[in-house]
């Protein structure tokens, strides 16, 4: 079974620059690990490798994730909003997610919420 139907891709609503947000899920816990955009380049090269690529906005450049870290997510799903607007990809993650070493961008464990 495809990650995402001919049928999805092309009912995909980009953004005025032509991203789509990337919201990524570790398959088995289902937290949420991190916020990422695709293009449609990055998305083809996530289907066709089954490894999470993103698009770079700061670096305006496809972004292998773990090309240098090595904490690279095998995407075993790629799922489309009911707005064709946002993709969820549920992943199996090879190390932690966040560059600043935690699992999940989103990670409390931390006081910056209080």
């Amino acid at each position: 079974m495809p990650l995402l139907s001919e049928t999805e891709i092309a009912s995909i609503r980009w953004n005025a620059d032509a991203l789509i947000p990337a919201i990524v899920q570790d398959v088995e816990t289902k937290q949420v690990l991190m916020l990422a955009y695709m293009n449609e380049t990055s998305l083809k090269e996530t289907l066709q490798c089954q490894e999470a690529v993103f698009w770079s906005r700061s670096r305006r450049e496809l972004w292998y994730k773990g090309a240098t870290s090595g904490h690279t997510q095998h995407v075993h799903e790629i799922r489309l909003d009911c707005d064709q607007d946002a993709l969820l990809l549920s992943v199996e993650a090879n190390g932690p997610a966040c560059h600043t070493g935690k699992t999940s961008c989103f990670d409390s464990s931390d006081d910056r919420m209080a």
